[in-house]
Formats: structure tokens, sequence, C-alpha cells
């Protein structure tokens, strides 16, 4: 079995700047009783000081936010951090990030968003500051390709604190029953799906998360990923909506719908989730983060007859149906905060100890922490971040996925042809990529 270390450096390219596009979702069922009392040595400042938090709710990511609300409130040192969903967050970082002064002082930020706020400069560098504490944090330990993967133009703008990649949960009991292994790729999906639909215990078998307000460009990307397109030709400045493989990616995912409940464009993580725990569904792929929720008898009474498995490819070669996104901390340029202050923060959020504690809920950054025998879902995890697509590092990736998710909705519910959709996004990218041109 690799070691996380040895699967991340053989990816460095995917990590680089893999993308995590608006599926991360929320709905953690870990709440306070995640945080872990970690070492947060602030200096006491001359007046009293209220630091405001921005962070989406989910069992991966509350273990380090609640850490670091809890470890760094003291000394006249105050940290807010109120519940929210990831849409949410997204509104409110667009929000605080567009004046000269914010209401967030510490953001929570991904790699696939890091490279539009860093080329407007609305995040700061962080490389200073990592120098100034790397000994009192340990900081070298934090994994250099995900270090890669929060940098834009050479310069870090977020200090990591974990890993997600797409990992598919499955029930074992249903699929030893009939005999069936976990599919390998979409045509295997969609066999195995027919015969646990024909069994006619599950109507709807396969469960993931198409929220067409977020998830749905998410699951697309992963799809057009698998088949060895980008979205964009970085070399020619040319969007690829015209070539092949992106109608193709198009009828993959349509393929599933027959599996699928027919709400599943209303479907946001937290709702794949529940479809699990209730047996409505037998088989969900979504964000690693999810999985551990999974596996806890008091959220569902098939907590014991769940597995996990990477997702499958979509056409069959090595590529998976995937997306790897790294999750870190950020501090907006126009905080008015000392950002010394705050840096020690988010340090402390991913020290040693606050990592350990966030197994197997999340992936931590840091090197050697996740094993096989520590998390449920860790050799699934191992294998999945491997078999990625390649990252797209650029300002205008997030813009287009943004852009066209809409379009995206429509093909894959039918309301507009594959043909019609997929030149609408060729013409929706190109208008962007103009604005990058020399």
């Amino acid at each position: 079995m690799p070691t996380p270390t040895t699967v991340l450096r053989a990816t460095a390219v995917a990590l680089a700047a893999a993308l995590a596009v608006t599926a991360c979702g929320a709905g953690s069922r870990t709440a306070d009783q995640s945080a872990t009392e970690v070492a947060c040595d602030l200096p006491a400042p001359p007046q009293p000081v209220t630091v405001n938090v921005l962070a989406y709710n989910s069992s991966a990511i509350d273990p380090f936010t609640n850490t670091m609300v809890k470890s760094c409130s003291k000394n006249g040192v105050t940290l807010n951090h109120e519940p929210i969903d990831f849409g949410g967050q997204v509104q409110k970082t667009t929000a605080t990030l567009a004046g000269d002064s914010g209401t967030y002082d510490i953001v929570e930020t991904y790699s696939y968003v890091v490279p539009q706020y860093a080329s407007q400069q609305k995040l700061q560098p962080l490389d200073d500051l990592v120098a100034q504490f790397d000994q009192e944090y340990a900081l070298g330990d934090i994994n250099a390709d995900m270090r890669k993967a929060l940098s834009y133009d050479g310069k870090l703008y977020g200090l990591p604190m974990q890993a997600q990649m797409y990992v598919m949960a499955y029930r074992k009991d249903v699929l030893d029953a009939l005999g069936l292994q976990p599919p390998t790729t979409f045509a295997e999906l969609r066999d195995v799906a027919a015969k646990i639909q024909q069994a006619g215990e599950i109507k709807y078998p396969v469960a993931l998360p198409l929220l067409a307000s977020a998830d749905i460009s998410t699951a697309y990307d992963a799809a057009l990923g698998s088949l060895g397109v980008d979205y964009v030709d970085a070399a020619a400045m040319r969007p690829n909506f015209d070539r092949p493989e992106a109608a193709q990616a198009f009828e993959e995912l349509r393929s599933l719908l027959p599996f699928m409940d027919p709400q599943v464009t209303t479907f946001d993580q937290p709702r794949v989730q529940q479809q699990m725990y209730n047996g409505s569904a037998a088989i969900a792929i979504m964000f690693s983060g999810r999985m551990n929720d999974l596996s806890q008898p008091s959220n569902s009474r098939f907590a014991g007859q769940f597995a996990f498995a990477p997702p499958p490819s979509v056409g069959g070669a090595d590529t998976l149906y995937n997306v790897l996104s790294v999750d870190g901390w950020s501090i907006p340029t126009n905080t008015k905060a000392d950002k010394a202050l705050l840096f020690e923060m988010i340090a402390s959020a991913v020290s040693v100890d606050a990592s350990r504690a966030s197994v197997p809920a999340a992936f931590p950054a840091r090197e050697g922490i996740v094993t096989p025998e520590s998390s449920p879902y860790a050799a699934a995890a191992q294998q999945s971040i491997g078999k990625a697509p390649p990252a797209e590092p650029y300002p205008w990736t997030a813009r287009i996925g943004n852009d066209t998710r809409s379009v995206v909705a429509d093909v894959i519910t039918g309301a507009v042809p594959v043909a019609e959709g997929t030149a609408r996004m060729q013409e929706i990218a190109t208008e962007i990529l103009a604005e990058y041109q020399p």
C-alpha cells in the first residue's frame, strides 16, 4: 500500500492546483466535539482583538476550524465562527474580498479558487510568514505538493490543512448478495446499478451530488477530466468544449439518470449522504470528507455495511471520474487585523496535534498521518489521489466553471440538447479567455 507521501509526490502535477470546485458541501455531523486543545501561543495584543473566521461546515473542515477557535480565543483575542453551508461561504467570500475592507479576517480557501483570487491580489502572500514561524509550528512537515496546490505564480496564498478527493462508498451487503463487484468504469456502474434495480429493493441505487446551483459543474468537470480533456487548451488559449469528449462527458452522466432519484439536481452532498444513511441508495460518489460520517453507527443502521473504493473511470482509461481539492487557510489582503497574529492562528489549526485529531474525518496535509489503520476509507482515498485528472491552475478555470454551470444543468436534465449546450459553453469560455489574452 503506498503511503500518502508517496502517492502525493507521484501526482504533484495533479495537486499543483487541483480542482475543488463547488461541491465540497456542508452539513457536518461532528459539531463542536471535533475541537481539540492545541498550542496557540499568541502574544497578548495591546487592545482586545476580535477575529472573524469564514469556513463552511463539514465533518472534514470542522475539526480544524473548531480547534482554531477553541485554542486561540484567549489573552484578549476572541475568534468568531458562525455555522454556514458551502453556498453561503462562496457568497460571503466574494463579498468580503470585494472592497477595501471586509468582514472576515481568516477565510477557508481551496485550490480551485486560489489562482483567481491571487491573480486579483485579494489574498495575502504567506511565504514570509511561513519562514518566520516555520520552526515554531513545524511547517516544513506540510506536504510540499499541497503547498503547490495553494500557490499561484510561485507564491503561497493558502496554508494547507487537508486534501479531499472523490471516493465511492457502496453497500457491501447489497453487492455481495447479488454477486457483484464494485464498479471500476461507468459501464460497470450502469450494469451494477441495473442489477440492483432489478432486484427490486432499491429503486434508485446510485447517488451523486448533482445540485444544479453548485455540484453539477463539478460532476461534469470530473467526467471530462476522466476522458483526458481539460476545460481549456492552455497553450492555444482555446476552450475544449467543441471536442467530442465534451459531448461524451454529458452522455455518460445522462446515462446514470435512470438509476438516480428524479430530484437528483436538487441534491448536494448532505442529501446524498442521507440517501446512503436511510438505505434508499447503494452506491455514492462524493468527496472523501463525507466518508467518515457514513462509518458512524449513530448516523445509520447500515454503517457496518459501507465499504469504500476509488471512483470509476468514465471511459475505461486510467484517469478516474475524480476531482482533487486542497483546502487551506488564507488571509484576505483587506483585513485590518495584524497578519502575523492571524497567521499564528491558522498555523496552530494545522499543527501536528490538530492534524492528528482530524483523522479519520479529514485527510490532513501533514506527512505520514493518514494510514489504512487510522481511517476506514484511507486505502480508497490513496488510490483515488493517484488517478485524479491533471489540474488546471489558471485564474480563468473557476470563472468558466461558474459561468457555464447553468448550461451544464440544462444539458444534463435534457432541457437543452448536448450539441447546443457544448456550443454555448464554447462561446462563454471564449469570452472569458479573451480577457487573459496578451
